[in-house]
């Protein structure tokens, strides 16, 4: 075997034919996917059918009144296969539960929020004990 052969082989080795990398964004779920899918060739179909009414039309053929007819039923069976995209979406997320993570910002904010609440209560506190602490009719100067 000569250093060519060697080195091309190596070479092989080193640089493989493709690299997986991880999705930068999760799958869809199923369900959601599935009416994606479906909404996508609804609305190819009613955009289709548009075309050829339009086109019926400017040619002043007999078909073009049924076939706008029909391309309205389809702009609204197009439109309820988007909101089903929507609402099966939400559907899921409802359901299997979604991680919310809140922004940076709304965390700062509540932590600060809750420590004010914890001040307030703390300081609260002390001064009831104070006052139980304190005999009536006594002052703290006199203590």
């Amino acid at each position: 075997m000569d250093t060519q052969e060697r080195r091309t082989r190596d070479q092989r080795r080193a640089y493989p034919l493709w690299v997986e990398e991880p999705a930068v964004r999760p799958r869809l779920p199923d369900p959601v996917r599935r009416s994606a899918v479906r909404a996508v060739i609804i609305t190819a179909l009613t955009l289709a059918q548009a075309m050829v009414a339009v086109l019926c039309t400017l040619a002043g053929s007999w078909l073009a009144f049924p076939v706008v007819l029909s391309s309205v039923a389809s702009t609204v069976v197009a439109t309820w296969s988007v909101l089903d995209v929507w609402v099966t979406r939400q559907v899921w997320n409802q359901r299997h539960g979604v991680v919310s993570v809140p922004s940076s910002t709304a965390r700062r904010l509540r932590r600060e929020r809750r420590q004010a609440r914890h001040a307030a209560r703390s300081a609260h506190r002390d001064a009831e004990r104070i006052r139980e602490r304190r005999p009536a009719g006594r002052r703290l100067s006199q203590a």
